[in-house]
């Protein structure tokens, strides 16, 4: 938009805003503007001054600004000040995010086995275990090499995002239009926008001609609201008509947006819910170990008078074997895969451990406008009333396109043409004479054409109901202005707006000449409709055993009938409810709770109520998504377990999101609770088989040792764990099918089951030692090598390893198969990565002649005896699987568990955190320490303070619209 065309088209300049607003217009600063410095402190303090209200000379002078911009050095200096037109994101230092996966206290216990490898395995003239120490190092790095450089392309998958959807802006610096990216903005800029773009920042208009914004992602609101010269238009509305100029007031974290985007902060200290989970598993872990290693002192120490570097060895093996240091690798990278798979299905995630929670999810409160509907308003032409004995629906509705404009539209306009089948019908075969565009006195438009085909002149008129039958003279009738009076209650009653239409000839044939009166056509029923997908994504939700919940600003007879089209139920609220905290007279409820969670939803919300919902079904034990796409939406989601932005977000919503859809319409959440809890069997599967091997190893070579005194060496536990865990990580590519019901974390359960998995392959462990020693069955029948005189003999250690390593792994089929195992086929990659890890040991249990680790090749007899036996032993495993079922479910007395096995595991509820609380914490720590945190220039505010300032802004907001609308 150029100067001239600007100067031509403007209508009013630095005026108050109108009658409309009488009363309520901007006022002068009630202080001293001098005593006003250019700073965040001041400009941003509303004590002081709100530069949303005051006179827009005031505003200008405040911010040192004038209608021709700012100079660039200008800029800079105030982009030193304020920072960028962003919401600010933290960026890890690699160094420190790498070493953060050592930091958790599964690999704290490796590394307390490293330094015994290296420190205490040291004296009796023989040198530290060097092997054992570099074998340990070696896996922790490999381990959290995995780690990190899935969780650092999952982070570099959502920045690209994120920068792929920055506006752009027009703004004028140095007196000339430019297009900058609209994080360059700072408070005093030009900015010029129109139908179609996004409002970049917070701003107040000194210039607006037909203006006309989208705001339903502030407040819900399905039709736009009329802007005028000296209104403050929202970063991240869409001008949906007219061009504007204004100037920037608020950028960054201090607009709307950015306010409610800076809610989601969390303490540094706040544990995660998977934390927790795994904070439990190790214990188990190293509670299992510690008992043992206490015992093989007591027994091997104390009994056997074993020396200080036999003790020292057997002590080693229960510490790499027992802990399952993968854990955070394997859990991490199953995210990381199933972030990527979800990303398929057009969802993104921005917070990885969202996968695991989503899956848990038992409520999802949704918004309507924008989510459950198009946000584009529609007519249903299954609803228009006619009122004239020759018109038609589709005639009305021809009638009602004539008289639209078919450039530069509104909202009405652009809904009515694109009813048509063809836009293009709204002026074919007719030639227009006048028109006459809406305006708030009129209340209608108004269209004279030429009838091409006729020769004739007519006019059609649409608008408000009153005004339209005020208008009608001609065949107006008693009944029919009830008719009318009747529909339009009926409309007004189900949230649908009337529109009438009325037609007359001119005679004449006179643009301007008198008419033989109009006549009363029709009436229009305009509503924002559901998305094509909405009820069946709300009925696969619910066969997910999810409930859905409708939590939308807009007025509650459109929010009822949204409900009803939908099937959701018409069960909905007002807000007031929850303001005043009093059940509505002659409800069945006896407590707000108990309505907040048997309720279909609430209307007419602010963000404090979305907030204020979600806490209290939280509050109840459930587990609660929140899906919007508005600033008034981010404090939710922000709060929710899981906040799901819909595509067309703003940056606010995307920002307090753990998930972010890049596709219109809500099934997509649906596909990815499906995914969700594919992912977290996968996890659960994996968990399971940890909890396992930590009781096969620790237990199976103590008894070996305490039995017949048999010192397994660490070293070969290293290789175990080394092939294992290589091929454990395809588990994240594993076939799962997913639950159908809300996945919890039943500790109990993995425990019980895990222990009597464990303890069944001790069993065949000792069982398969006992016959080797103890008889010479094997040595008789397939003629093998016998090991009569040396219980430590070198090949008898490699038969045991064998025999660990394969029928440990093929424990993972059996954790993740729910009937028998070998009638659930897995993935080619898991199936693939066992047979190649089996294939290495058994190549190096018949060619490793290891000295150093006391290991010795075994002929191929001994080999395919290790093979036979654990091939004997896999199937029953099925059966222990089973057992294990019953008897929890005896043991409940056949009641269901709840949401945990144990009521202290609790969820989490904010957004900012990362796989592992501590590790965040020692990031933050560490990058504080270290000098790499922090920006100077930016503007930092208290989350109290931000919440009171956005809570008053939002009930000024909310008051000004819907005054306005």
């Amino acid at each position: 938009m150029s100067d001239v065309e600007l100067q031509e088209k403007k209508v009013t300049k630095h005026r108050d805003i109108d009658a409309e607003h009488a009363g309520e217009g901007p006022k002068h600063a009630l202080v001293d503007m001098s005593t006003i410095e250019l700073k965040a402190e001041d400009l941003y303090d509303k004590a002081k001054v709100d530069l949303e209200s005051i006179e827009i000379e005031d505003v200008f002078q405040l911010l040192q600004s004038t209608e021709g911009g700012l100079t660039e050095p200008e800029v800079r200096r105030r982009i030193d000040i304020f920072g960028p037109n962003k919401i600010e994101t933290e960026e890890p230092n690699p160094i420190l995010q790498f070493l953060s996966f050592m930091w958790n206290p599964l690999s704290w216990v490796m590394e307390g086995a490293a330094i015994v490898a290296i420190a205490l395995s040291n004296g009796e003239g023989k040198p530290p275990d060097w092997q054992d120490f570099v074998g340990i190092v070696l896996l922790l790095l490999v381990n959290s090499t995995i780690g990190y450089v899935e969780e650092r392309n999952a982070g570099n998958a959502v920045k690209a995002l994120m920068d792929s959807l920055a506006p752009k802006a027009k703004c004028k610096r140095d007196g000339n239009w430019i297009e900058i990216e609209s994080s360059d903005l700072v408070p005093g800029d030009v900015i010029a926008f129109k139908i179609g773009d996004i409002v970049p920042a917070d701003c107040r208009l000194f210039d607006a001609i037909n203006v006309s914004c989208d705001q339903a992602s502030l407040t819900g609101e399905s039709l736009p609201v009329n802007k005028k010269v000296g209104d403050q238009c929202f970063s991240g509305s869409t001008c949906k008509q007219g061009e504007a100029e204004g100037v920037v007031i608020s950028t960054g974290a201090n607009t709307f947006f950015g306010r409610a985007a800076s809610l989601i902060g969390s303490d540094d200290d706040e544990i995660g819910h998977l934390q927790q989970v795994l904070s439990r598993i190790g214990l188990f872990c190293m509670t299992t170990i510690g008992v043992f290693i206490v015992l093989e002192i007591l027994i091997l120490y104390a009994g056997f008078r074993y020396n200080y570097r036999r003790g020292i060895d057997n002590i080693l093996v229960l510490l790499i074997g027992g802990i399952p240091i993968a854990m955070p690798c394997v859990l991490s990278v199953t995210m990381a895969v199933g972030a990527q798979q979800l990303a398929k299905h057009k969802a993104i995630v921005t917070r990885i451990t969202a996968i695991e929670e989503l899956a848990g999810v038992d409520i999802l409160c949704s918004d309507k406008t924008g989510t459950l509907t198009t946000n584009k308003l529609t007519i249903d032409i299954e609803l228009v009333k006619l009122y004239s004995d020759w018109a038609s629906v589709q005639d009305v509705i021809l009638f009602a396109a004539y008289a639209s404009r078919t450039e530069n539209q509104d909202a009405i306009d652009g809904t009515i043409v694109g009813t048509l089948s063809d836009p293009a019908l709204a002026r074919k075969g007719i030639k227009l004479l006048d028109f006459k565009p809406f305006n708030p006195v009129d209340k209608r438009t108004e269209i004279t054409y030429l009838e091409e085909a006729t020769g004739k002149v007519k006019r059609v008129t649409k608008g408000m109901t009153s005004v339209i039958i005020d208008l009608c003279t001609r065949n107006k009738t008693t009944q029919q202005e009830d008719a009318l009076e009747a529909d339009v209650e009926e409309f007004a009653n189900r949230g649908l707006r009337g529109l009438a239409v009325a037609f007359e000839d001119v005679p004449s044939g006179d643009k301007e000449g008198e008419g033989t009166g109009f006549e009363l056509l029709g009436l229009l029923a305009i509503f924002d409709p559901p998305r094509h997908d909405t009820k069946e994504t709300l009925d696969n939700a619910q066969a997910l055993g999810v409930r859905v919940k409708m939590v939308t600003g807009d007025q509650l007879a459109i929010a009822k009938e949204t409900g009803r089209r939908l099937g959701l139920g018409d069960r909905i609220y007002p807000s007031k409810i929850l303001v005043e905290g009093q059940l509505p007279p002659g409800t069945p409820y006896k407590s707000l709770d108990e309505m907040i969670l048997d309720v279909d939803g609430f209307a007419g919300v602010f963000p404090e109520h979305k907030y204020e919902i979600v806490k209290r079904l939280q509050g109840l034990g459930h587990l609660t998504a929140m899906t919007g796409d508005g600033a008034n939406d981010a404090p939710a989601l922000a709060r929710a377990n899981v906040g799901v932005a819909v595509e067309g977000s703003t940056d606010a919503a995307r920002g307090a999101a753990d998930i972010v859809l890049i596709e219109p319409g809500l099934s997509t959440i649906v596909e990815a609770i499906r995914q969700s809890r594919v992912i977290f069997g996968r996890m659960k599967n994996y968990a399971a088989y940890a909890a396992a091997i930590t009781i096969r190893v620790v237990i199976g070579f103590s008894l070996l040792a305490f039995i017949w005194k048999n010192d397994f060496p660490p070293f070969m536990v290293l290789i175990i764990a080394f092939l294992n865990d290589g091929s454990i990580m395809t588990l994240s590519l594993d076939t799962v099918k997913p639950a159908y019901e809300p996945q919890h974390w039943d500790l109990t359960e993995l425990f019980f089951c895990g222990s009597l998995y464990g303890l069944y392959q001790v069993a065949s462990t000792v069982v398969f030692f006992a016959i080797i020693w103890e008889t010479s069955f094997f040595e008789d029948t397939f003629g093998v090598m016998a090991f009569k005189t040396d219980v430590n003999a070198y090949e008898l250690h490699m038969i045991i390893y064998l025999q660990v390593a394969i029928l440990a792994q093929a424990l993972i089929f059996v954790t993740r198969s729910q009937g028998f195992s070998w009638m659930e086929r897995p993935s080619f990659a898991l199936m693939g990565a066992f047979c190649l890890a089996q294939l290495i040991s058994s190549i190096i249990a018949v060619y490793g002649d290891w000295g150093f680790t006391k290991v010795k090749g075994i002929e191929g007899g001994w080999v395919g005896i290790v093979w036979v036996w654990n091939i004997i032993w896999y199937f029953p495993m099925d059966f222990v699987k089973f057992f294990a079922r019953w008897a929890l479910k005896k043991i409940r007395g056949n009641k269901r568990p709840v949401a945990a096995a144990d009521p202290s595991l609790s969820r989490t509820t904010s957004r900012a955190e990362s796989m592992y609380s501590n590790r965040t914490s020692f990031l933050k720590r560490a990058q504080r320490k270290a000098g790499l945190g922090g920006k100077s220039g930016k503007v930092h505010v208290s989350s109290n303070e931000l919440q009171k300032v956005a809570s008053i802004q939002a009930h000024e907001a909310g008051r000004r619209l819907s005054r306005a609308a």
